[in-house]
């Protein structure tokens, strides 16, 4: 029975645009294991022992969080389900991110276009990219996920179901909107049958690896911080738009909130707490932050 149960609870959730590829690994192996132990419902000892199996804390912590999730779920339909408290807690420090510098963003679009031109369009398929990810803060799935018609009328970007599923219309700026223009007038010109914007040398979707690689090989091209122990990655682009945005946040209040909410649906967080993260993980823009919120404190006598 709970192998059904899990089954439906995976086709549910799905419909409704969750990946979940590793909750379903979870879920139907705790699933067989229950039913191996002859039980027909959720049981915390059960779950416990299971997740116990885990590899690492943070393994067993995660087995332990979806099998309570799906304990809830059964729970609405018969309380004889048990839902397990999560026992292994397990804190995931973000690695601070790298924030560019305008003159190092120019500097990686200049690099890019200086690579070993190994298939047409290579550079400019690079150089483009990295700089509408800077200009956007898109994630480099995103970018490599998009098609031709995904660029509207008027600069504006269609994002189809992204991480959780959510889609989005994210407006460029009139400098990348005509950047990505130049580069899309020279794509068209190619014979090829896959609608992706940015292609591989095999005129289709690039594979990840391939540009996380690629990016690695033009950042020691731009010579940006050779000497850093822990080097400069690709996500850091958008980190680093985010940061930019945040910069420029209005004082008042009400602003604020307008500001940091407009960012996060705008980036894609399925919760502002990602946004906020934002203020965490840059001292700077936290000590700005706080400044221009005492300075409001101050002016309003509160």
């Amino acid at each position: 029975m709970l192998i059904a149960d899990a089954e439906r609870y995976l086709a549910l959730r799905q419909a409704l645009g969750f990946k979940l590829r590793e909750v379903s690994i979870n879920l139907r192996a705790f699933a067989k294991f229950a039913t191996a132990r002859g039980d027909i419902h959720v049981r915390v000892s059960t779950a416990v022992d299971w997740a116990t199996e885990g590899s690492s804390p943070n393994v067993r912590h995660i087995r332990l969080r979806d099998v309570a999730q799906f304990g809830r779920f059964l729970q609405a339909e018969n309380p004889i389900h048990e839902v397990p408290d999560n026992l292994f807690h397990f804190t995931k420090r973000r690695r601070l991110p790298y924030i560019y510098a305008p003159e190092e963003l120019t500097q990686l679009v200049v690099a890019a276009s200086r690579l070993r031109l190994t298939y047409p369009l290579r550079r400019e398929v690079y150089a483009t990219m990295f700089g509408l990810i800077a200009a956007t803060g898109l994630r480099v799935s995103e970018a490599l996920d998009l098609r031709l018609d995904d660029v509207m009328a008027d600069g504006i970007l269609r994002i189809r179901r992204a991480k959780f599923g959510k889609s989005r219309l994210v407006p460029l700026h009139a400098t990348a909107a005509s950047a990505l223009n130049r580069y899309l007038e020279a794509r068209c010109q190619l014979a090829v049958t896959d609608d992706h914007v940015f292609l591989s040398a095999g005129a289709r979707r690039i594979a990840s690896s391939t540009v996380g690689n690629t990016f690695r090989r033009v950042r020691r091209l731009a010579g940006i911080a050779p000497a850093r122990m822990r080097q400069p990655r690709m996500v850091d682009l958008r980190h680093t738009f985010a940061t930019r945005a945040l910069e420029r946040c209005p004082t008042r209040r009400e602003a604020v909130a307008r500001h940091f909410v407009a960012l996060a649906t705008y980036m894609g967080h399925a919760d502002i707490a990602n946004t906020y993260w934002y203020l965490e993980a840059t001292p700077e823009l936290l000590a700005d932050i706080a400044a221009a919120a005492e300075a409001l404190v101050a002016r309003e006598g509160i």
